[in-house]
């Protein structure tokens, strides 16, 4: 582990520096808690032992500072205090400590904190991982890999809140397989699904690293584009239907005798600065109109 040490009485703070080296964790020394504050900071320590009192930051505002920053990382604490000052446990566990240990410091009693501090920071370590990866998967189709609508739902509203204030222009692209129903009826559900992969892998591939592609719902697919015009998403839209077309993926229930995608783009311009649920409604409007236009073609709204 990485240990932060904070104590303005050098004794101390070189009886506990050797105390953790002994134990086998790296640390950081500080002689008061500006200091311990400032290499908090940088090194983001896996635990914190921090006398009461010291000049500048004292400990209980360092546990405060600490506690209030924190996101999905824990910061194991333990305070310094004096010999049988009840008051001061009471005050440091109140602001964020987790355990004390009394002065003069003992290295037995502050390596036995330390084990049971490796276990909790590796239990919320563990914790935060599980997190994260539920959250990635709230977020992504299971199908496709792509992400779903509820990602779509969070990063539409940040694109849109900043072009809003930054009087940028994005585009919407929504997609959808053509005749997917008869293609499912005539190859089976297994072969639907992979073809869905298929097309939702070579939409990724003509996107750029700033644009979003999103699997909406069934056969459906939503591309974001900003910083896009719409002639500019037109031309990207056309491109991704002539690599869904060079997949030649059979069907014969399409006029095409292959698989092919048809869209319909809207765009957010500081002279259409409709929100994003209306932008959604004209690209699905627009699609629509591909569709009844003959499929296999991009439409933009107007």
């Amino acid at each position: 582990m990485k240990v932060l040490v904070a104590d303005d009485d050098p004794g101390s703070l070189l009886v506990a520096r050797a105390a953790v080296e002994r134990s086998g964790h790296y640390c950081l020394a500080a002689a008061d808690g500006d200091e311990a504050w400032a290499l908090y900071l940088e090194h983001q320590p896996d635990v914190v032992v921090t006398d009461w009192m010291m000049p500048g930051m004292d400990g209980l505002a360092l546990c405060r500072a600490i506690r209030a920053r924190e996101a999905d990382l824990y910061t194991y604490i333990v305070m310094l205090t004096s010999q049988g000052s009840r008051d001061d446990v009471l005050a440091g566990l109140e602001a964020g400590a987790d355990d004390y240990v009394t002065k003069p410091l003992d290295p037995f009693v502050l390596h036995a904190r330390l084990l049971v501090a490796l276990r909790v920071t590796t239990l919320h370590a563990d914790l935060a991982h599980y997190r994260k990866v539920l959250s990635q998967q709230a977020r992504t189709d299971p199908l496709t890999g792509l992400h779903n609508r509820l990602k779509l739902s969070e990063d539409l509203e940040q694109l849109h809140a900043r072009s809003e204030r930054y009087a940028e222009e994005y585009c919407l692209a929504m997609c959808d397989v053509d005749n997917f129903k008869s293609y499912n009826d005539i190859y089976g559900h297994q072969a639907g699904d992979l073809a869905l992969r298929e097309v939702a892998t070579s939409l990724v591939g003509q996107a750029r690293t700033s644009d979003g592609v999103y699997r909406f719902g069934g056969e459906e697919f939503l591309v974001v584009l900003p910083n896009q015009t719409q002639e500019g998403a037109r031309i990207f839209m056309e491109r991704a239907l002539d690599r869904v077309r060079e997949l030649e993926i059979e069907h014969t229930g399409d006029p095409a005798g292959l698989l092919t995608l048809s869209a319909g783009i809207s765009a957010f311009t500081m002279e259409h600065k409709l929100d994003a649920e209306q932008l959604l409604g004209e690209a699905d409007a627009a699609l629509y109109a591909a569709k009844a236009a003959g499929r296999n073609r991009v439409e933009l709204a107007r």
